[in-house]
């Protein structure tokens, strides 16, 4: 195998920020940020939706408000008659 062709493997911690659990993990991902974990030197990515939070895997239902958008868009493109 070649190295110089291949990205490097980092210890990579991803860090949910509506719940603030923390996935340690390895990565190909670099950050800017690093912490020590359990003795150990972690890259931090900070993530705004992950399997914690992500309403596919919570049940939680999120509304979206779709009042009034079909009643705009026949509106908008009502033929008018004569």
């Amino acid at each position: 195998m070649k190295s110089e062709i291949h990205p490097t493997l980092n210890k990579v911690c991803f860090l949910d920020v509506a719940t603030g659990r923390r996935f340690l993990t390895k990565s190909t991902m670099r950050s800017a940020r690093k912490e020590q974990i359990d003795g150990e030197e972690y890259f931090i990515v900070v993530r705004d939706v992950t399997m914690d939070s992500h309403p596919a895997y919570t049940g939680e239902k999120r509304l979206v408000d779709t009042a009034g958008r079909v009643e705009k868009f026949t509106n908008k493109f009502k033929r008018v008659r004569r």
